[in-house]
């Protein structure tokens, strides 16, 4: 498991999990949108390499968007695998977060 950032278009934090998306990473997915340089409130998450999601990936997705403004925050969740987003889906993510 891994979480790696870099900076997207317009200024966008991109936060890319590798691996299990669960509580065992819940401090460095912290630590990736707290300890960055950008001001803005638009993110990225990227599951393109994530092959597990659970409740907590999904509390802690909610701690991103309250950090990152509510409803004022710019949160999109891409590459998402079939699984996943069947997760997001049933959990009505859709309202909360643009995904991809």
């Amino acid at each position: 498991m891994s979480i790696t950032t870099n900076s997207g278009s317009d200024g966008q934090l991109v936060i890319k999990i590798l691996g299990r998306f669960d509580f065992s990473v819940h401090q460095d997915f912290k630590n990736a949108y707290e300890s960055s340089e950008s001001k803005n409130n638009k993110f990225e998450v990227n599951l393109s390499g994530t092959s597990y999601l659970d409740s907590s990936a999904l509390g802690m997705l909610l701690l991103l968007r309250d950090y990152a403004g509510g409803d004022s925050s710019s949160i999109s969740i891409t590459n998402a695998s079939a699984d996943i987003k069947k997760i997001l889906t049933i959990s009505n993510f859709q309202q909360l977060f643009k995904i991809d």
